[in-house]
């Protein structure tokens, strides 16, 4: 059975915060140690150009997200990492959606109407201030779930109109060219943790009452201080369940710690006191992932590395194959295939095909061609049974263990194969091969 795909992204518009950690980014590293499950985490910096115009600070939030994921456990050679814009068939594919995407459903979209309310209220015009960008959100969100046909979306409720918007810009695509996309399903925790900010409203950069994940000791105290309690005096007993403070406790102690946090609510600890335990809980978990984030920051070329070097193994595995299939099916195809005006068919692009030989070394050797053009050349083997046993492979998995390494060189998983032929890209050894898979299937 193959594995069920889970795809979650966090746009590049802030620094993280307590809040992401435990409704988004804790939850979501543990979910990627499920036997069965092949995740995707991404780093969504096309989304942050919609609200934000600073390029610095796309920049900067992208580095620090990145930092935060791995620091918190995430293991980029066991999920697929990778940065929204380093896939560039993710906007390809939002035109593809955009074209048939119904506009009356773009207008009922969440965002878009809480704005022009907005406009409405303060009298003026509908779209005053207003981008085609968070027009079009719900497209591009479509196309980042659709492109690696992600079977669940872990989202909060007010992210579920996006998931059955994808759902239907996909079904409609499937209903005009054929099965091409998975049906995404929302998944909503129930558990995930909503925390409140210093001010008690819900912790969001738009209110500006965020904790920062990864603030310095001092600044965590400090902030953790200034979180806003009611009057109630030391003695006096509290209530646990409408206190800010004990939201945030709960939500990094264990039921044991937070039973007695109860108990100590009921018994009328001092707001000084309960925040000092706030403090010390929170910082028991953070401060080892706190230093491993200072070494991560410290090494940004390293993050980018680690960024690009997911983003290539996604496009050959998955996003390449696809959109050759995706431009296929709605006719961006090659035009010696289209039938001359006189009613002879024009001469159809040679298929792909292996060619097996033996060289005057004695080696056998093989080479992926289309027509007369040489696509891959494969190194020697001492045997033909070796050679052809590799051909083999590559005829049944595609490109999807391609890799390309310095130099021209083609591996397979962690085998060196042979070499790309001169003016080749890999995508064009990807899309060769995702013929024979197809006529395998």
């Amino acid at each position: 059975m193959s594995p069920t795909r889970v795809l979650t992204g966090i746009t590049t518009s802030g620094t993280p915060h307590l809040g992401n950690y435990a409704g988004a980014i804790r939850p979501a590293v543990a979910a990627s140690h499920v036997p069965g499950v092949e995740s995707f985490y991404f780093l969504a910096d096309y989304h942050a150009l919609i609200k934000v115009q600073d390029p610095a600070r796309v920049q900067r939030s992208t580095l620090e997200i990145a930092a935060t994921w791995l620091a918190c456990g995430l293991e980029p050679d066991k999920v697929w990492f990778y940065r929204q814009s380093d896939i560039p068939e993710i906007p390809e594919l939002t035109w593809l959606l955009t074209c048939v995407a119904g506009k009356g459903i773009l207008n009922r979209a969440h965002a878009y109407k809480a704005a022009v309310d907005k406009n409405r209220a303060e009298g003026e015009d509908d779209d005053a201030a207003i981008n085609a960008g968070l027009f079009m959100y719900p497209v591009l969100m479509a196309a980042d779930i659709l492109l690696f046909n992600a079977h669940k979306v872990p989202v909060g409720r007010d992210q579920v109109q996006h998931i059955e918007m994808a759902r239907d810009f996909g079904q409609r695509f499937n209903h005009l060219y054929g099965e091409h996309f998975t049906l995404p399903e929302a998944v909503i925790e129930a558990q995930v943790a909503t925390l409140p900010g210093l001010d008690g409203r819900k912790m969001s950069k738009s209110y500006d009452n965020t904790i920062p994940l990864f603030a310095p000791r001092p600044t965590l105290k400090k902030l953790i201080a200034s979180i806003v309690t009611d009057s109630r005096a030391p003695g006096e007993a509290k209530d646990a369940d409408s206190s800010n403070v004990f939201a945030l406790y709960q939500a990094f102690a264990t039921p044991a710690e937070t039973a007695a946090m109860r108990a100590a609510f009921e018994r009328g600890i001092g707001w000084g006191d309960a925040k000092q335990a706030l403090f010390e809980r929170i910082d028991a978990e953070l401060a080892p992932q706190r230093e491993r984030y200072e070494a991560l920051m410290a090494k940004p070329a390293e993050i980018e590395a680690i960024l690009r070097d997911g983003a290539q193994r996604l496009r050959v595995a998955h996003a390449t194959p696809l959109l050759a299939r995706l431009r296929e099916a709605v006719g961006l195809r090659d035009l010696s295939r289209v039938a001359v005006a006189d009613g002879k068919a024009a001469t159809k692009t040679a298929m792909p095909a292996f060619k097996q030989y033996r060289e005057a070394d004695g080696q056998f050797y093989f080479k992926l061609v289309a027509g007369d053009r040489v696509l891959l050349q494969s190194i020697g083997h001492d045997s033909a049974r070796t050679a052809g046993q590799l051909i083999g492979r590559l005829k049944l998995e595609g490109g999807a263990a391609l890799r390309h390494a310095e130099a021209g060189a083609v591996h397979l998983g962690e085998q060196a194969i042979g070499h790309l032929h001169a003016g080749v890209e890999l995508a064009e050894v990807v899309e060769a091969l995702a013929q024979f898979a197809e006529d395998l299937a």
